[in-house]
């Protein structure tokens, strides 16, 4: 069980059905990575966030954000590091390695503008830095995987870096020197595991290449199963005219979600356009690290579902039919459970600009809200990227879910305990 500090404030908007409490009372403008990642370290006893440099604009090459840590016994927060490697959405993808001395996020080199991963020890302050950039750890802590997170704005913003647009090149056709890399940690070797050509000449079953092969294809999100012996990563196409494409994710965009062994090999298609296309959004494993599960329209009647599938792409299917998806969810550890947020404009949110943290029991057939969180917030008049996610994601000990809202003209994070709900 985690212990938190009774200095942070309780969280009491909306009755909430469980204990809540805002970690960040004290340091504005702070959020925590993705639902696929905690932020807590590995003990428990530390959060480690990003805090944005102002919350009104896109951020600007070149412009630093701060690396912040929570200690969840003495309720301290304090800046630890700055960084130029981020975006609004998963800042600057922070990922905590296999111990409490190790935290790994995307800094970038402002006289090459060159991404970085460096590798901070939070208590000393001693630094490394490795080549390339991060977006998921392995579980033990030893390889580091990411798609190029410079030329992520050219599918949709908020998910790299930002570099000025001249050293952002196109992926015309399907590239032989780009796709998903992998990173020793202790050794700072990079590699290419599996570049887009490989990715669209080997998956099974078989890519019909023909359709694709004008246009520009990037890699995207990339996570490792709980075990860590396989990866899932997508994939995102498009074809445009223009000469400078950005943040095309309204424009039509193809999608493929493939998985592969830890070393690249066995490359498998688990969704691909044909079922993308009727809608869909967010996947993820599931605990037993052979079926992915996410938001997807199967029916063609636009009705977002919870579905399963597996590694290779069969037994695609509901998770439950009686209950709507939304959101980010995720598969608790014990199997019965999913939680999950919502965007302010699916049909389960509030209308006010509150949103829902959805608890789903796949055994008895039902869900709660358990906690109702504000996410408006003056960004979204200048961008969609600038939304505020809640993003609930489970800590180690699998009884807590950390969450973004925007409270108090800001926006800040929160823990709720869970045990109550799930034992």
């Amino acid at each position: 069980m985690l212990h938190i500090s009774d200095h942070f404030p309780r969280y009491n908007d909306y009755n909430p059905l469980v204990p809540v409490w805002c970690i960040t009372p004290q340091t504005k403008r702070c959020f925590h990575r993705f639902f696929d990642t905690s932020p807590v370290s590995p003990s428990g006893h530390y959060v480690a966030l990003l805090q944005l440099p102002q919350e009104h604009r896109l951020p600007e090459p070149g412009e630093a954000a701060n690396i912040v840590l929570v200690d969840l016994h003495t309720s301290e927060e304090r800046v630890i590091a700055e960084t130029y490697g981020w975006e609004p959405q998963l800042g600057a993808n922070i990922n905590w390695g296999a111990d409490d001395d190790s935290i790994y996020y995307n800094d970038v080199d402002t006289a090459s503008w060159e991404p970085l991963c460096i590798c901070l020890n939070p208590h000393t302050g001693e630094k490394r830095s490795l080549p390339g950039s991060i977006y998921r750890i392995s579980p033990d802590g030893k390889t580091i995987i990411s798609a190029c997170v410079t030329k992520m704005r050219r599918t949709q913003s908020g998910y790299g870096i930002v570099v000025p647009d001249e050293y952002v090149p196109r992926n015309y056709g399907f590239r032989e020197d780009d796709g998903l890399y992998a990173l020793n940690v202790e050794t700072g070797e990079r590699k290419l595991l599996a570049s887009i050509k490989d990715i669209f000449d080997l998956a099974e079953p078989p890519i019909n290449k023909r359709l694709y092969e004008n246009g520009e294809c990037y890699g995207f999100h990339c996570k490792f199963n709980p075990q860590g012996d396989r990866i899932l990563f997508t994939l995102r196409w498009f074809q445009s005219n223009k000469e400078q494409p950005w943040n095309m994710i309204e424009s039509g965009l193809k999608y493929w979600v493939v998985t592969m062994k830890a070393d690249g090999s066995d490359i498998r298609v688990a969704v691909g356009p044909e079922q993308w296309d009727k809608g869909g959004h967010h996947i993820h494993w599931f605990p037993d690290g052979r079926r992915l599960s996410m938001n997807l329209c199967l029916d063609g009647d636009n009705r977002m579902y919870f579905v399963q599938v597996n590694e290779d792409g069969s037994n695609i299917g509901k998770m439950i039919d009686t209950i709507p998806g939304s959101g980010h969810p995720t598969v608790h550890p014990n199997g019965r459970h999913i939680v999950t947020d919502a965007y302010a404009h699916e049909a389960v949110a509030f209308g006010d600009g509150t949103v829902p943290l959805r608890l789903i029991d796949l055994q008895l057939k039902n869900e709660v809200t358990f906690v109702r969180i504000n996410i408006r917030n003056p960004g979204t008049k200048v961008s969609g990227t600038l939304r505020v996610d809640p993003h609930p994601a489970w800590t180690p000990d699998a009884k807590h879910l950390v969450f973004n809202g925007y409270v108090g003209d800001t926006r800040r994070v929160f823990i709720a305990d869970l045990s109550s709900l799930i034992s």
